[in-house]
């Protein structure tokens, strides 16, 4: 099928007992055991198991084109279980301009805990090369990143951590499936904030995990979902398993009206500079035209001319751009990231990051252009 109608139909089924299309949320915490101790519907307890859940599990394996999935409370939960399964003295290659709250995840949370781990920048295959250790076991990247927008070569960053018998993980969130799919490029593992597009609505968080194979790190990874619990709800599953049916429409629109506006922008008397990997002048340009399909993502950065305080100012104008954190829903929003991030943050201080939503894209430009004028 292709993948719009897998969209519709991955997970779901008509439900038996009433025949409605849209199912059911299962919101009981415990399940009825068989009269011979057996559990003959497959389910225990919600921490190990909810049938919410599992329509959303397989229909993100499906989407990927992995074999599993496992969802998270949080896109952070997603990504902190998989380094947790990793063991003490491992060490993890990751990059340096990844998502600040990892950055604390490592140094503050695992780091102490016995995990090793190197930041390097992952667009330089050199630099990914020479991090790689004896005990390298695990290697991160995040393309485009968030909120810089740099693009990592995905295939031939898996070929480097294959040869040192490591794995790949690949943070896709801003693509998201419908514009750019890891596995198919070498990646071992997807991870995606489900906060964002998946759900696609500003209105439950979560994250996933999906593997393209089996293997004893995926294994781990499931274990402690199980009996960690950072689990999210049977509605959350149902909240973001309705918004996928959307997924594709969304994304494309997104995608189309942010490339309109960054050729605007990149035009723009009071703009440094555009940071989009749809842009031709973009440094990763040709790599992403070779591992995404169908646009760029609907995010973008701009370096705002007159530095932290012109961008602040700009953000304090805007009319329909709404001064709020995340990205990926129907509403435009944007966000000056340094003073959110953690002190040390390489993200520039004039950067303003915006999430292009659903709104038409002149009237955005005109809400820009009127901000960015003064």
């Amino acid at each position: 099928m292709h993948f719009e109608t897998e969209l519709v139909h991955s997970g779901r089924a008509i439900d038996p007992a009433t025949g409605a299309l849209v199912s059911p949320i299962h919101l009981s915490t415990t399940f009825e055991r068989g009269v011979d101790g057996s559990y003959p519907h497959g389910y225990v307890y919600g921490r190990s198991g909810n049938p919410n859940r599992q329509m959303l599990e397989t229909a993100l394996a499906k989407l990927e084109l992995g074999c599993d999935a496992a969802v998270f409370g949080s896109g952070s939960a997603a990504t902190f279980t998989l380094l947790q399964a990793l063991r003490a003295g491992d060490h993890v290659v990751a990059p340096q301009n990844v998502y600040f709250g990892i950055q604390e995840i490592l140094a503050k949370i695992l780091a102490p805990w016995g995990l090793q781990y190197t930041l390097v920048d992952t667009t330089d295959l050199a630099a990914v090369a020479a991090a790689i250790q004896a005990n390298t076991r695990l290697i991160l990247v995040e393309t485009p990143s968030n909120p810089q927008l740099a693009v990592t070569d995905i295939q031939a960053v898996a070929d480097l951590a294959h040869q040192a018998n490591a794995y790949l993980a690949c943070d896709s969130t801003i693509p998201s499936p419908v514009l750019q799919q890891p596995l198919e490029h070498g990646a071992d593992f997807v991870i995606h904030a489900t906060t964002k597009y998946l759900a696609g609505h500003s209105d439950v968080i979560g994250g996933a995990v999906i593997t393209k194979d089996p293997n004893p790190l995926f294994d781990q990874l499931r274990l402690i979902q199980g009996v960690g619990g950072a689990i999210p709800s049977p509605f959350d599953c149902w909240l973001t398993l309705r918004g996928l049916s959307t997924l594709a429409l969304r994304v494309q629109a997104q995608s189309q009206s942010a490339l309109t506006l960054a050729q605007w922008l990149a035009n723009h008397p009071a703009i440094d500079r555009v940071l989009y990997p749809g842009l031709a002048d973009h440094p990763g340009h040709s790599i992403a035209q070779r591992q995404m399909t169908g646009g760029y993502g609907g995010v973008l950065s701009i370096l705002v001319s007159g530095g932290q305080a012109a961008a602040l100012a700009v953000t304090a104008k805007t009319q329909l751009f709404v001064r709020a954190t995340s990205f990926g829903g129907p509403h435009s929003t944007l966000e000056h990231r340094a003073s959110i991030e953690a002190p040390g943050s390489q993200t520039p201080v004039n950067l303003l990051r915006l999430s292009i939503g659903l709104e038409h894209p002149q009237d955005l430009m005109a809400d820009l252009d009127q901000a960015l004028r003064g």
